[in-house]
């Protein structure tokens, strides 16, 4: 039972870091159960995509795809107060204006944004909403629904991949709790969330669609480790970020250059 408790404080707190949903009952932070947030991550997006799936069936019985959408879009960025876009345009400052280490770390820390970040974000935002809008006319909304849960899910996996395979290079940040690793059992519960996403694309449209899925996404992962580890020598928060944001629009180009 005492497993069990530790288990809910953990997820609690991993919802409670990736959205601003306030939860009906207090949970005590340590930093032993923020470490062990960070497996329920994953977990946490599968929920994020089916608040936004849901936002997506409802507007899609009186709008067109495109409205429909970016109502569902702005729903997850609100749930989220934008924290993953934040970390994109974040990353995208910092490795594209900084001429060492030091100076991107420290672009990355500012509030503001620049040119490359803005121009980033934009077209992150743009490619998620036109690839799945496109989905529409081939699809369903259900499809489009079950493209969001997954693709939520499964580009946290992978942002904790980049945990598991690389190095936080802070002394600080949002994202220094994940600098002691996943550890087995955080491992187990990633790919389980993983697995699950993927079976959610197979269900919805098959074994192709659920490969394509999976290989745009890993297209974005490695997209995302293309621009930061070579320039910082690891990760940090903001590139945890940059990593899910390119992993999920990655899963669905993917899905709709098989579908």
């Amino acid at each position: 039972m005492s497993r069990l408790r530790e288990e809910a404080a953990a997820l609690a707190l991993a919802w409670q870091f990736l959205t601003r949903v306030p939860l009906p009952v207090a949970v005590t932070y340590t930093p032993e159960r923020m470490a062990a947030s960070q497996a329920w991550l994953p977990a946490v997006g599968l929920g994020i995509g089916v608040i936004g799936a849901a936002v997506l069936v409802a507007a899609a019985v009186v709008l067109p795809a495109v409205p429909a959408v970016l109502l569902s879009i702005a729903a997850t960025v609100a749930l989220t107060g934008a924290f993953h876009e934040d970390g994109l345009a974040d990353t995208f400052d910092g490795v594209g204006g900084g001429p060492d280490i030091t100076r991107r770390l420290t672009i990355m820390k500012d509030s503001r944004i620049g040119t490359y970040g803005a121009v980033g974000l934009g077209l992150v935002l743009a490619l998620k909403a036109s690839s799945l809008a496109g989905l529409g006319p081939v699809g369903s909304p259900c499809l489009v629904a079950a493209t969001l849960v997954a693709g939520h899910g499964a580009s946290r996996a992978s942002a904790m991949l980049v945990v598991m395979t690389s190095g936080y290079v802070r002394d600080d940040g949002t994202g220094k709790f994940t600098a002691r690793g996943l550890g087995r059992r955080g491992v187990v519960l990633v790919g389980a969330v993983g697995l699950a996403a993927l079976l959610i694309l197979f269900a919805a449209a098959g074994a192709g669609a659920a490969a394509a899925g999976l290989a745009g996404l890993m297209a974005g992962h490695l997209l995302a480790r293309s621009l930061f580890e070579r320039q910082l020598g690891g990760y940090t928060g903001d590139c945890l970020g940059a990593t899910q944001q390119l992993s999920e629009v990655g899963l669905y180009l993917g899905l709709l250059a098989w579908i």
